[in-house]
């Protein structure tokens, strides 16, 4: 609780482009949960990086964003690997808070996950400083991991 109210802390005060996720696996299930929030003009920026001959201007509200866009978006921008397995996320919900989109997805995953491996990409194609902060809750750990330019990839062991 004290790293993620740490990082949010950081993330308000700090000048560089910045989205932050967590990924939680559910106990005693084989399901992971992971929230998304970023600003949401980047977002449709971001989008383009992966699908650029579309023209984005009519989803100027979040609401009428396909949801098969946005699977596509996150398979692409934050890959999910636990045991070996890549992960393939299904959007549950979104919601806009002032400028910020918040995703929330659901991941199949094995129920007692070894090592856990993210790749994350989200707006790294945009800005030279942007920086991914993650929150990963597995069982009794919890870690934040900063992804950056030159890091955009962490594996932990569980």
């Amino acid at each position: 609780m004290i790293k993620a109210l740490v990082l949010t802390v950081w993330m308000i005060t700090n000048p560089a482009h910045v989205s932050m996720s967590s990924i939680e696996h559910v106990t005693g299930t084989d399901s992971l949960k992971v929230l998304l929030k970023m600003d949401y003009s980047l977002f449709l920026k971001d989008y383009q990086t992966i699908d650029d001959d579309r023209d984005l201007a009519e989803f100027s509200d979040p609401g009428t964003f396909p949801v098969t866009f946005i699977n596509n978006y996150i398979r692409a921008k934050l890959e999910i690997t636990v045991n070996n397995k890549d992960l393939s996320g299904k959007l549950l919900q979104s919601d806009r808070s002032g400028n910020d989109i918040i995703f929330r997805f659901f991941y199949r995953c094995d129920r007692k996950p070894r090592s856990l491996t993210v790749r994350n990409n989200i707006l790294m194609s945009l800005y030279s400083d942007q920086v991914n902060m993650t929150i990963i809750r597995i069982g009794n750990l919890e870690e934040g991991i900063k992804f950056t330019q030159g890091c955009t990839e962490a594996t932990i062991g569980l």
